[in-house]
């Protein structure tokens, strides 16, 4: 009686009253592409397509988060599938219930088996309609794109962010240091002060030739003609002249005995060398930067994930479960075993008394 009778019940539960249930299995797998560059075709590197564990990791955590479940509902109504037989209060589900509820009877409907080691993911789904146990396996597997979808998008950006930082800081640096560069020759009214300072020493050379050639002159008369002679005054003006002029293209240039130092061109060179070398620098970093963001976007362009199935969703043509056999056996071998321990326990008392 303890024995068979809850065998015969369960039987006729499993045999007469239990919704059949139908599978739907797809298979799937995370692969990640690597397209090989320009550069790596010349070295003669090949990039092999493979799986991220970690990768394969986070979606198998995800199928069997309350997200998934939450969001496939939204979409298929999971409610309403599994509770569509009403007279199988045991494996049917008891609509509306909470998303905990719905959470725990997803995991008893939805069976997910993972292989680390190859990174390969099997998702079989049991519906009481073979239609509606595809559509759920199909929604899991839309649902597993968009999520790998959005995580390779994520990856892309995160790649890409910092050379995009990079870029933004060498360009605002550059466009100061061009300013800089502007201001300075608005403010001083020349293009390039060292081309300036060239055509000033030029001056300079020039003017010292024709003082040497005046002087030489002034030797010349004064062992010919007598003092206050009209051609010595002249030559003792135009070498007078003349080193005055020096004088003041010298302290110009900011190299003479009475030069200020605040306004001479030697200044200006010095503060516009300054500009133009933190332009110059400011300019090579800008092309490092953008060299680094262009190869950051390329790398990132290359570098993929996708899912790829091994097996597209089933339809099911026969039901295969519950496992009426299996589940009667197991039930009665629990019930054999209860009623021999309960039995060796009775002996045991009687034994004693």
């Amino acid at each position: 009686m303890l024995v068979l009778l809850p065998s015969l019940a369960a039987g006729l539960y499993l045999w007469r009253v239990a919704a059949p249930q139908y599978a739907s299995t797809v298979g799937f797998s995370i692969r990640k592409e690597d397209a090989p560059s320009a550069v790596d075709l010349l070295g003669g590197f090949a990039s092999v397509s493979g799986s991220s564990a970690s990768d394969a990791d986070m979606l198998y955590e995800f199928l069997r988060s309350q997200q998934l479940v939450t969001d496939i509902d939204a979409q298929v109504d999971l409610r309403q599938i599994w509770s569509r037989p009403t007279g199988d209060p045991v494996f049917a589900y008891h609509a509306p219930g909470t998303v905990e509820d719905l959470l725990a009877y997803w995991r008893r409907m939805v069976a997910i088996r993972y292989e680390s080691r190859t990174g390969l993911i099997e998702v079989r789904v049991l519906a009481f309609d073979p239609a509606d146990a595809r559509r759920i396996a199909s929604a899991i597997f839309d649902k597993s794109t968009t999520m790998i979808n959005d995580l390779n998008s994520s990856a892309r950006e995160d790649a890409i962010r910092y050379a995009r930082s990079e870029l933004s800081t060498a360009v605002e640096r550059l466009k100061q240091a061009r300013q800089a560069v502007t201001a300075f020759r608005n403010a001083n009214q020349m293009v390039d002060p060292s081309a300036d300072i060239q055509s000033q020493a030029s001056l300079l050379g020039v003017l010292q030739n024709q003082l040497a050639s005046a002087m030489i002159e002034l030797d010349l008369l004064q062992g010919t003609v007598r003092e206050g002679d009209l051609r010595m005054v002249q030559a003792r003006r135009k070498v007078t002249a003349i080193e005055d002029r020096i004088t003041a293209e010298k302290a110009r240039t900011g190299a003479g005995p009475t030069a200020t130092g605040d306004g001479g061109l030697a200044t200006l060179v010095g503060d516009y060398e300054r500009l133009s070398v933190d332009r110059d620098f400011a300019e090579r970093s800008y092309v490092s930067a953008l060299a680094a963001y262009d190869g950051a976007v390329a790398d990132a362009q290359r570098k993929s994930r996708y899912l790829a199935t091994y097996v597209a969703p089933t339809l099911a043509q026969k039901a295969e479960y519950p496992r009426r056999s299996v589940l009667l056996g197991g039930l009665a071998g629990f019930l054999f075993l209860s009623w021999s321990l309960a039995v060796l326990m009775i002996h045991s008392l009687r034994d004693r008394r």
